[in-house]
């Protein structure tokens, strides 16, 4: 009998909580500046899509080629190297001379 009033408390304390919650959730924006919030990150998710940057200037754009490039100078890279392959190391067996 306790077992089942346990139940029974706890499995009507969830049905209250999660009725609450999709009613949040279920309703409209109907506050302005909340809509205008929801449009614009929406508005962010379309345009983010497939590209680096968003809104981004000719000059901002440069700019992150310029230290890309430095970077790739920098730490070997250059024309056809592909600085996200790991490096492959190589080590070979010095020759010993036994006196």
């Amino acid at each position: 009998m306790i077992l089942t009033r346990k139940t029974i408390e706890l499995t009507q304390h969830l049905i209250k909580r999660n009725y609450g919650i999709s009613a949040v959730l279920l309703s409209k924006a109907s506050d302005p500046i909340q809509q205008l919030f929801v449009d614009k990150v929406r508005e962010y998710g379309l345009k983010s899509k497939g590209q680096l940057f968003v809104d981004a200037t000719p000059s901002i754009e440069k700019e992150y080629k310029d230290e890309i490039s430095k970077a790739e100078r920098h730490y070997g890279g250059g024309k056809g190297v592909d600085m996200k392959k790991f490096p492959d190391f190589k080590f070979s067996q010095p020759k010993i001379e036994i006196n």
